[in-house]
This record gives structure tokens, C-alpha cells and sequence, in this order.
């Protein structure tokens, strides 16, 4: 029983049959008690009633010998279907409501103890064979008083019968209904089981093809899969989807390094292999040389790049590297760095910077780097005469820098994907021509490492990036 079939149906069936049980049980206790305690009532009204009989009869005279009173009890006996004695103050039969005057009862006498407790309670409820009877039988006896003291006492009593020659006819509806409904619940169990199974069998199958290379494999729950099933499908679903986009990420990007590692080493293979068998001649060589040199720079870079990229995603930027920086501060110097450029291509500028400054809490040289590489975006794809713009602010408890600058807009469909790695919105503008793609990527790495965010917005012409850091007071 160990698949989700077999223990679910045989935990609803063995539930559903403890509780036949424990209700039939129940029931039969109840019944029992109950039949006790009707037979008791009875009798004792029976007792009550004949008690107060023998004494109306007693105070005109010996009620043994009086016929009137013998056939009164005699009637009411076989009305109540109970077997009534009446015996002197010793416990011994004087009168029994058999009509017959040669009673077996007659003379003989009740348990001694019945008779000793009668005379302390006047009443007494009970269970026994008396002395009298060769069977248990319910019993209620009654003293009864004359002018002059106890005259005797009454003894009503009806067979004790068993509890199951009463309820054997309740008992077979009861167990022919809780078969029935017991059936029911088997059958019911047995669909619900075996449809919940199929469903986990069909994600297991799901699961089987997705890791033996199916990325495109998902589960389709049907519309009558319980809530938790259909979660459980989502939730398979959602991972599949981010498991499937890590995948094309990754052969995204080992393809985009194959071919930013192709084209340098391809370049510096041809130049050395040209000046070797001699296709470059000898006078050219330096001028190759250098190319070859810048190549091998360019190369160096990249890896640089790449394994900074790699620290920052695996370690973040740890909270000792972290001080109190001016925000503003590093903007103006990373803009006047940039002088040369701006002013070659004639770039209008606008510095919107907090003259007092803008304190914010993170690592001074790695946010510098973001604002440079925002800046250099800005100046290479800003034209000539164009406008480029940097405004920094306090929001509420945050610290804003925005850097824009006017020009194409990127397309809507490429702004999410510009902060993916190798990632170029024009792979075919030469002014794009050296970057990598990792600019962008590298900026958001390291906003995200400060636990903080960035987004580009981008339309009628002007293109802007913002970032926000943890503001200081």
C-alpha cells in the first residue's frame, strides 16, 4: 500500500468502518440502557399501584385469603405481562398472581438480603433470579404497611430479557444500512483515489520528460482538479517557465562570449600567422603589432568584466565597503570626466544637483561605476548637438539619480531585455561597435547588490535611467 491509491482508500474505509462500529456500539449500549430503565419504570408503577391495592384490601382484613384482591392482581399481571408475589414481613410467599392456587412461589422464600434492604429503603430496584425464578429477571419490590405496622411486602418482576433478542431486529437495518453506506464510501474513495493518483501520475510523467531535456514540457490540470492540484501544476508551471528562460539565458550568453572571444582571437590569429609566413611584410609589422596588442587589451578587459560581474552576483557588495557618499558629488565628477567627449559632439548639458549634496549609504567606487556607465550610454547615443541631462533628488527615504539624454528611442520590445548581458539595442551601429553589452548588466548587478532598483524609460526621443540608494540625514 504504498501508493496514494491504496492508502487513501484504505484510510477512508477503515474510517468509514470504526465509525459503523463505534455507532453500533453506541446504539446498543443506548438501547440496553434504555430497555433497563423502561422495565424499571413499569415495574415499579405495577409495584406502586398493587402496594397501594393490598393496602385498601388489608385494612378489611387478610388479603390472602381474599379472593377479590387475588383476581385484581392476577388482572393486573397479565395486563403488564409481569409476574407479581406478595410475601409476609419474613420474605416468605403468601400470595402469587398465578390463578392457580398451587403456585410453585407458594411458600418459599426471597433472598434474604432483598428482604433486609427492603426493610431500610421501603423500595427497592434490582436484577436477580429472587430465589424464586431459575433466570435473572428485573425486579422492584415495595413494603406494604397496615394499621399495626408492615404487613409484607409486593414483588413485581419481568423476565430480563437480552438485549439483542429485543435489538436483532433494529441491528439488521442498522448493519444493512451502514453495509450500504459503508459501499458508498468505498466505491467514492475509490474514484477520488484513483483520479488524484493519475493527476500526480501525470505530473510525474511531466516532471520525467521535463528532466530528460523537455523544457517546453507543462502540466495542464483539468478545470475539476482539486484546489491544491492545481496550485501544485502552477507552481510546476511557474519553476518550469524560470528554469527554461535560465536555460536560454545561459546558452545566450555562452554564445554571445563565444563570439566576443571569436572575433579578437581571430583578428590576433590572422595578424601573427600574416607577419610569420611572411603575407604582412616586415615594414608593417609594428603597425599590425599594435593591433594585435589592442585586441589582446580588449580581451583582457572583457574577462575583467566578466569576473567582476561574477563577484558582485555571488558575493554583493559587502556592508564594510559601504560608507556615507555624496551622490551629487560622485555625478559632478564623473561628468567632468567626460568633458572631452561632450564637448566634441557639442552636447547641451543640464546638471540638475543638489548645491548642500545628497547623502546616501553604499560603496562609493562601485557606484561611481554606475553612473559612469550610464554617462557613457548617454554621450554615445546622444547626436551631435543633442541634449544630456543628470538630476539627482530626495524621495521620501530614498536618494534618486536620473541620467538622460535625447536621441533614438529604444524600440518597447528591447527596453526589458536592456539590462540583460550581452544585450545591444543596435547590433548594427558602428557606435555600439565596442561596447560588449555588459555595461548596462553590470549596473543593474550592482543597484540589485545594494538592494535597491533601476528602470530605463524610453520614448518621443529622450531616453532616461533611474536608480535610487538608502538616503542619509
Amino acid at each position: 500500500m504504498r501508493t496514494t491509491f491504496g492508502r487513501l482508500f484504505c484510510t477512508i474505509a477503515g474510517l468509514v468502518l470504526l465509525c459503523v462500529l463505534f455507532l453500533g456500539a453506541g446504539f446498543r449500549a443506548l438501547m440496553t440502557n434504555y430497555l433497563a430503565n423502561e422495565a424499571q419504570s413499569a415495574l415499579s408503577k405495577s409495584a406502586d399501584s398493587i402496594a397501594g391495592l393490598a393496602e385498601a384490601y388489608g385494612s378489611a382484613g387478610d388479603v390472602t385469603n381474599n379472593w377479590e384482591f387475588r383476581m385484581n392482581v392476577t388482572f393486573a399481571a397479565r395486563v403488564s405481562e409481569t409476574d407479581t408475589v406478595f410475601c409476609d414481613p419474613n420474605g416468605t410467599v403468601v400470595l402469587c398472581s398465578d390463578e392457580t392456587l398451587s403456585c410453585e412461589h407458594l411458600g418459599k422464600p426471597v433472598d434474604p438480603s432483598l428482604s433486609s434492604e427492603l426493610l431500610e429503603s421501603g423500595k427497592v430496584y434490582g436484577r436477580g433470579s429472587l430465589g424464586l425464578y431459575g433466570s435473572d429477571r428485573y425486579y422492584v419490590a415495595k413494603q406494604v404497611s397496615n394499621g399495626d405496622g408492615i404487613a409484607g411486602f409486593v414483588l413485581v418482576s419481568s423476565p430480563a430479557k437480552e438485549p439483542k433478542q429485543v435489538l436483532e431486529p433494529m441491528f439488521e437495518i442498522f448493519f444493512t444500512t451502514a453495509l450500504a453506506v459503508l459501499l458508498a464510501a468505498v466505491a467514492t474513495s475509490s474514484i477520488l483515489a484513483r483520479t488524484q493518483s493519475q493527476q500526480l501520475r501525470s505530473l510525474a510523467a511531466v516532471a520525467h520528460r521535463f528532466g530528460h531535456g523537455d523544457l517546453r514540457a507543462r502540466v495542464r490540470a483539468p478545470d475539476s482538479a482539486p484546489v491544491e492540484m492545481a496550485e501544485l501544476a502552477a507552481e510546476f508551471n511557474s519553476m518550469a517557465d524560470s528554469l527554461e528562460r535560465s536555460e536560454r539565458l545561459r546558452r545566450e550568453f555562452i554564445a554571445n562570449v563565444s563570439h566576443e572571444l571569436k572575433t579578437p582571437m581571430t583578428t590576433i590569429a590572422g595578424f601573427m600567422d600574416g607577419m610569420l609566413d611572411g603575407t604582412i611584410p616586415e615594414e608593417c609589422h609594428r603597425q599590425y603589432m599594435e593591433t594585435v596588442a589592442s585586441e589582446v587589451r580588449r580581451l583582457s578587459r572583457l574577462v575583467r568584466t566578466m569576473l567582476d560581474v561574477s563577484r558582485l552576483q555571488s558575493q554583493g557588495v559587502p556592508e564594510r565597503r559601504k560608507s556615507r557618499i555624496d551622490l551629487a558629488e560622485c555625478a559632478g565628477r564623473v561628468l567632468i570626466s567626460f568633458e572631452q567627449k561632450i564637448n566634441e559632439k557639442g552636447i547641451e548639458v543640464e546638471a540638475d544637483l543638489p548645491e548642500t549634496g545628497l547623502s546616501a549609504w553604499a560603496d562609493g567606487d562601485a557606484i561611481t561605476q554606475v553612473i559612469y556607465n550610464l554617462t557613457d550610454n548617454a554621450v554615445k547615443f546622444c547626436p551631435p548637438g543633442g541634449r544630456l541631462w543628470l538630476r539627482a533628488k530626495a524621495e521620501g527615504s530614498e536618494a534618486r539619480l536620473t541620467v538622460g539624454n535625447t536621441g533614438p528611442a529604444i524600440p518597447p520590445e528591447e527596453l526589458p531585455l536592456i539590462f540583460d548581458r550581452f544585450h545591444k539595442t543596435d547590433k548594427s551601429r558602428s557606435v555600439d561597435r565596442e561596447g560588449y553589452g555588459l555595461g548596462l548588466y553590470i549596473v543593474k548587478t550592482i543597484v540589485e547588490s545594494h538592494g535597491e532598483d533601476i528602470r530605463a524609460t524610453s520614448n518621443d526621443g529622450e531616453t532616461e535611467f533611474t536608480f535610487t540608494l538608502p538616503l542619509l540625514k
